[in-house]
């Protein structure tokens, strides 16, 4: 599901690129900031887990998540959430930049889809919320592989997503002050 996400992901950067401009490619440059974050804690967190010896890949593996290790599934939720785009997050932050250049660009149809997208994708993402919050774990339960170097990254990760959620923006006009140069 991760992994197919980054389609989507893609699709709204290329919503900046087609509003152009400081403000449409500043917001890519973002954009691609934000994922990286936001991706980089998902796929970590997802790492660090493991199901009668083999990664834990599948939906059933994260049943009753949240109760074995509640930490876990709340970063991981946090991650999943920034992907949708639900605010406090960097996700929804990203987002609303490509989307609002989109709009000032006059291209509010691309906007519309761009959102509509985002909620179909919420379906996805939700579902395994729900999995870690409120279904029991089917079989072997899923164990935490510990890693030193996996928690801090994944402390670095969640950081980057809140704070790019709750004050972005000096990241932000750094990100439109660096494409400038280039639209010259």
């Amino acid at each position: 599901m991760l992994a197919y996400s980054s389609i989507p992901q893609v699709g709204y950067m290329l919503v900046g690129v087609v509003a152009g401009g400081a403000l449409g490619n500043g917001s890519v440059l973002f954009y691609m900031l934000v994922y990286t974050f936001t991706t980089a804690g998902a796929f970590g967190a997802i790492v660090l887990l493991e199901r009668a010896g083999q990664e834990a890949v599948r939906i059933e593996d994260f049943g009753g998540l949240a109760a074995r290790h509640p930490l876990l599934a709340l970063a991981l939720s946090i991650f999943l959430l920034s992907l949708i785009g639900i605010p406090p997050t960097a996700g929804f932050v990203g987002k609303f930049y490509l989307f609002g250049a989109a709009v000032k660009s006059g291209y509010v149809w691309l906007a519309v889809i761009g959102v509509l997208n985002s909620a179909a994708a919420a379906y996805y993402y939700l579902r395994l919320i729900v999995y870690m919050y409120m279904r029991e774990p089917e079989g072997a339960p899923t164990v935490l592989a510990p890693s030193l170097s996996g928690a801090l990254a994944l402390m670095v990760a969640l950081w980057g997503v809140v704070q790019l959620g709750v004050a972005p923006g000096p990241l932000f006009d750094l990100a439109q002050a660096a494409v400038v140069p280039l639209l010259r």
